[in-house]
């Protein structure tokens, strides 16, 4: 899930230690097969692999100024994503889930700004569930609980939407969705190239970090 576009290269908030080791990698779009099917379940846990697979997912994930991507959204079969999204009490939320399985809690919905980062430049109002609670496993494949409440509930909804094959645009009428894709026309060029520079940005600080 993305954010607004950021003022500066650089993001506001610093990277969290989750990124150590990442690498960019290029994020898939909208018609790209593996985003449109269920994604297989992990199921090799604790390996070297995955913990760059998830060091690379953060890293990806601040170069494009998200809160949220799925491991379809770097082009991998596997039903897992990763997260920093602050919460509605200006909590940061940093984790992962592998094979998540959502539950709303509650009836109160919230109709708001929805993006993705497969779908660039594009936004869209959206309606989702004022509070969700995901099940799944670490990378170590311990069982884990995760709870949301307004924008940090979005981005759980989403995220696992899209372990399911499912973009924040198939929730949206025809028209709104033709309205997304003409946005993400007119956009995608931008935000690619904001996304090149702040990738090479955050290359040389994680190096500098070092």
């Amino acid at each position: 899930m993305s954010r607004r576009a950021p003022r500066t290269p650089l993001p506001a908030r610093p990277l969290p230690m989750e990124t150590v080791g990442g690498t960019h990698r290029p994020i898939t779009e909208i018609g790209t097969p593996v985003l449109h099917h269920h994604s297989a379940d992990v199921t090799e846990f604790g390996t070297e692999r995955l913990a760059r697979l998830l060091a690379d997912m953060f890293f990806t994930m601040h170069a494009a100024n998200g809160v949220g991507l799925a491991a379809n959204q770097i082009g991998l079969d596997l039903r897992l994503f990763v997260y920093d999204c602050p919460g509605d009490d200006g909590t940061r939320h940093i984790g992962h889930v592998l094979n998540p399985e959502v539950r709303l809690t509650g009836t109160e919905e919230i109709t708001q700004p929805e993006g993705c980062l497969s779908v660039p430049g594009a936004v869209r109002h959206v309606t989702r569930a004022a509070n969700a609670t995901v099940r799944g496993q670490d990378w170590q494949g311990r069982p884990i609980t995760v709870h949301g409440t307004g924008l940090f509930a979005r981005c759980l909804q989403h995220e696992t939407d899209h372990t399911n094959g499912t973009l924040y645009v198939d929730r949206l009428t025809p028209e709104d969705r033709a309205e997304a894709l003409r946005q993400m026309d007119a956009n995608r060029a931008t935000v690619l190239a904001q996304r090149a520079t702040r990738a090479r940005l955050l290359a040389r600080q994680a190096g500098a970090d070092q």
